[in-house]
């Protein structure tokens, strides 16, 4: 019984001082910045979508895990003006992408991450988008206060369908491709 005493109070100190040495840092979401390109047979869009709220979580100056909030309904096409832009917008918030009313935000929580080289880690995530949840696999850099990454999406996996030559025939050249890319910059 003494030892069980013994081992319990040493897990207990343990646990405390891995907690204690751990640094949640909130990220600047005006700083952040999600770039995202899409691919189509004939050329690509690309654009941004904004940060709701975010934090990483540091022990040290390593990166041990994270969570974040993204606004979906700030989704915009950048590469596109005027009514070109706001009917790609306009398609890309309506149910047949990210449907944005009914789902305003999408997230991101690192579940699983390890040290691949000098400040690089590899990164298991799950990621919502549409009330579905996922895993994704990211490399992600910290450096100071700032960490990048960049990675795709499989959109068919969020129920994203549309223009997929995986679900529809005869697209042809209005064939959409099923991965999209993300290009992350958090400051924190």
């Amino acid at each position: 019984m003494k030892n069980f005493k013994t081992i319990a109070i040493a897990l207990f100190v343990a646990a405390a001082s891995i907690s204690v040495n751990a640094q949640t840092k909130k990220i600047d979401v005006k700083a952040s910045t999600i770039k995202w390109v899409g691919k189509k047979v004939t050329g690509e869009h690309s654009g941004t979508v904004n940060f709701k709220d975010g934090a990483v979580v540091l022990k040290g100056k390593k990166l041990v895990g994270g969570s974040f909030t993204v606004n979906m309904t700030s989704l915009t096409a950048t590469d596109l003006t005027g009514e070109y832009q706001q009917k790609l917008d306009g398609h890309l918030k309506a149910d047949d992408f990210f449907g944005t009313d009914k789902y305003p935000t999408a997230t991101l929580v690192i579940k699983k991450i390890g040290a691949k080289a000098k400040d690089v880690y590899a990164a298991t995530a799950d990621l919502t988008i549409k009330g579905i949840t996922k895993p994704v696999n990211f490399d992600i850099t910290v450096k100071g206060n700032t960490a990048t990454t960049a990675f795709k999406v499989d959109r068919t996996k969020y129920d994203i369908k549309y223009g997929s030559g995986n679900f529809f025939q005869g697209l042809g050249d209005k064939t959409i491709n099923d991965d999209f890319e993300l290009a992350v910059a958090l400051k924190f």
